[in-house]
């Protein structure tokens, strides 16, 4: 449990650092700044797993499923990549979320933090009851699976379907419970209208995005279960990838035309795993060939979007 309350300590150590000196005002995020955090992020991450492997090695931490040093860090690194791939699907939607409600750039960064805090702890509880169901119920491994298998047809089905918040259920619900206005007074969530607080379309877009994310929860919590059980690898590399995500998203949203083949990276990956849930107890898939696909289906589908022309950009014939 030291281990467990020192590596908490630490995320809200970063979280207060980011938004009361890194981020203290408000501005827009430049893709070089956006570059470097994720690419801070991500060496973090991804380092993250030589400290899993010691942790592991020295017994620092409960190791409910006995794995080797070996094993957890590669496990550690695979659950990793699948998050923080499966995180690239969020910021699609987080991009059209901003844009819908016209909040400004230099406001955005706000509206993400808040978001990500309270995904963090969602998220957290989601994993406390996913692994609990898994080493209760052996059988609730092929219901997930089955889940994941699921998700990949939805999201191969609808890879060409726009995302409009503003005729979601949530925002109609929203709209029920507060009182909303369009405009908008810097930072603040709530603002008075003739001596009612009101809701602001920050405050609309960061519950927007705290409901959203909890749908994603449903489809990455099982997705990282399929490679481990171990509740400190699946809870760190989940909220690893979850802290990246800021960063990402001011780097990649503005490149999103660019990214067309991601959500058919998205599916081989859900497929992939669903399938290892399946039938992971008839065959045993080695974890340097599951992380190898996860990796090649990602790289993949940046490279082909990289590559293949999209339609708008090729000549219209004579």
């Amino acid at each position: 449990m030291i281990v467990w309350g020192i590596f908490i300590a630490v995320i809200i150590l970063f979280l207060a650092l980011d938004l009361g000196v890194f981020n203290r005002k408000a501005h827009v995020i430049k893709t070089k700044e956006a570059a470097i955090w994720t690419s801070i992020w991500v060496t973090i991450g991804l380092g993250f797993s030589g400290l899993i492997y010691w942790l592991f090695a020295e017994g620092l931490v409960e190791n409910p499923t006995g794995l080797s040093p070996n094993t957890a860090l590669l496990k550690y690194i695979t659950g990793y990549l699948i998050e923080l791939s499966l995180s690239i699907d969020n910021v699609f939607v987080i991009a059209v979320i901003f844009s819908s409600f016209g909040i400004p750039e230099k406001y955005q960064h706000r509206v993400l933090f808040w978001g990500i805090l309270g995904a963090l702890v969602f998220r957290g509880l989601m994993i406390v009851f996913g692994v609990t169901l898994i080493n209760k119920f052996d059988w609730i491994i092929y219901v997930f699976g089955a889940f994941l298998l699921y998700t990949a047809y939805k999201m191969l089905r609808s890879a060409d379907t726009e995302f409009d918040p503003k005729h979601s259920k949530i925002y109609r619900w929203l709209r029920k419970i507060f009182p909303v206005t369009s405009k908008m007074d810097g930072e603040k969530f709530f603002i008075s209208r003739m001596g009612v607080k009101a809701a602001t379309p920050l405050f609309l877009a960061l519950m927007i995005i705290e409901f959203t994310d909890i749908l994603f929860a449903l489809d990455s919590i099982p997705a990282i279960l399929a490679i481990t059980a171990d509740p400190f690898i699946v809870f760190s590399s989940n909220i690893l990838a979850i802290l990246g995500l800021r960063s990402m998203y001011f780097l990649i949203s503005r490149m999103l035309k660019k990214f067309r083949f991601i959500n058919y990276s998205l599916v081989i990956i859900l497929t992939f795993v669903g399938l290892k849930m399946i039938f992971g107890h008839f065959v045993e898939i080695p974890e340097w060939l599951s992380l190898g696909i996860i990796a090649l289906s990602l790289i993949g589908g940046i490279v082909a979007s990289m590559v293949i022309p999209s339609e708008e950009s090729e000549p219209i014939a004579d």
